[in-house]
């Protein structure tokens, strides 16, 4: 359909009066309208090429303007995914520290074992060779990652050697090993029953700071602060009171 500019400008120059053509013989009268004509369709086609080229520009315009509304909403996607990336790196370093931390004091822990049984006299008995040889096989199997397999060997010796000296440990293991698979509700549980049944116990002070690296694990920051006080106001000597100190300020830096 032509552009109503274009059809106005064709009508206005087909109209022209006849007398204009007074002057020359019908043929060349005839001959000099034909190509007037055909000069107007002309220029009419070329007024309309450029008006449509105007209103080709008019959807360019609009289309950059889509493509730059859509890169802003790419660039807020962006932001975000960047955000989110970063929570997760955050928890996941998070993750890795208390578990540094567990093995660390897993070491420890061997090395005072092995100490004490170096200047331990001769005379003083220590667990039966069975009873030593169930809770290692137990420990063998966290050290490895079998967690759900450390869980089931410690328990099953607790119920074989309910006395145990040794049972004390096996019971903060068994926390451990629920911490080490993420079940931290369970791993509070496991190291509760520590301190209600041996609170006097060496383990009792790191069964408090695994309750409190749970509950931090969980998002509970004010219970596991509360949790590392507890802990350095009942066991205010112990090995695990000074870890405590150092996360509460820790904490304290990061308000």
């Amino acid at each position: 359909m032509r552009h109503p500019v274009v059809a106005a400008l064709v009508a206005a120059c087909l109209a022209l009066p006849g007398p204009a053509f007074a002057l020359f013989d019908d043929d060349i009268a005839r001959a000099q309208i034909q190509e007037l004509r055909k000069q107007v369709e002309a220029a009419a086609k070329l007024v309309e090429e450029r008006l449509s080229k105007v209103e080709d520009r008019r959807a360019l315009i609009e289309l950059a303007s889509q493509i730059e509304a859509l890169r802003g909403e790419i660039a807020r996607l962006r932001g975000q995914l960047e955000v989110i990336q970063n929570q997760v790196e955050t928890a996941d370093k998070r993750g890795k520290d208390l578990y540094v931390d567990i093995d660390t004091r897993l070491r420890k822990l061997e090395q005072a074992k092995e100490a004490a049984a170096a200047d331990k006299p001769a005379a003083e008995a220590g667990p039966p060779a069975a009873e030593t040889k169930a809770y290692e096989a137990a420990l063998n199997q966290f050290k490895l990652g079998n967690y759900p397999l450390a869980v089931s060997a410690f328990q099953g010796f607790l119920v074989t050697y309910p006395s145990s000296k040794l049972a004390p440990s096996a019971q903060y293991w068994i926390g451990n090993a629920y911490f080490a698979q993420r079940d931290y509700k369970q791993a509070i549980a496991a190291q509760q029953r520590v301190l209600t049944a041996w609170p006097e116990d060496a383990k009792a002070s790191d069964a408090m700071l695994n309750i409190a690296s749970a509950q931090d694990a969980m998002g509970e920051r004010r219970a596991a602060q509360k949790t590392l006080e507890g802990l350095l106001a009942k066991y205010p000597q112990s090995p695990a009171a000074a870890s405590a100190k150092q996360r509460l300020a820790q904490g304290a830096a990061k308000k």
